[in-house]
């Protein structure tokens, strides 16, 4: 059996049957099968229009599974910890997803990796460059650690 590995953002800003948002990433991650690697859990502002802060954490996990069946397995995992879909990056108990791949790009119907926003989100970048950051994003080749330090970066203002 062949096995990839997957590169999962983790994230949390509202408590659940597992205690506070920092509970709740531990609790997901002891229900991930295949975890080998674990970030830091980071405490980041929210985006969009929520107010609580999130809890945000990055995981290798080893598979035999295709993205679209992995993507399962973390939407199962969302929802015995009680997510139910509502408004677009509101509070959540758990947010799981499939950020990279080792097997490239993927792109199907309802699945995108490496997931399309990644390059552009801190929150995710550096939790996931203190665990991958020699992985390569499969569109332009860049490291992990080199597109974390472009999130870092000050912008000059228009």
């Amino acid at each position: 059996m062949t096995t990839t590995s997957y590169a999962i953002a983790l994230g949390s800003n509202r408590p659940g049957r597992h205690g506070g948002p920092r509970d709740e990433i531990r609790a997901a991650l002891a229900a991930l099968p295949g975890v080998y690697a674990v970030s830091p859990i980071l405490i980041t502002a929210p985006v969009g229009p929520s107010i609580r802060a999130f809890a945000n954490a990055a995981a290798l996990i080893e598979s035999p599974l295709a993205p679209p069946a992995m993507l399962a397995r973390l939407k199962a995992v969302e929802r015995a910890f009680g997510r139910r879909r509502g408004q677009r990056w509101g509070a959540r108990v758990i947010d799981l997803d499939i950020i990279l791949w080792s097997g490239g790009k993927w792109r199907s119907r309802g699945l995108t990796v490496p997931h399309t926003a990644y390059a552009s989100r801190a929150f995710v970048l550096h939790p996931l460059a203190a665990i991958a950051g020699d992985w390569r994003d499969p569109w332009d080749g860049r490291r992990i650690r080199h597109l974390r330090h472009g999130v870092d970066r000050r912008r000059p203002r228009p």
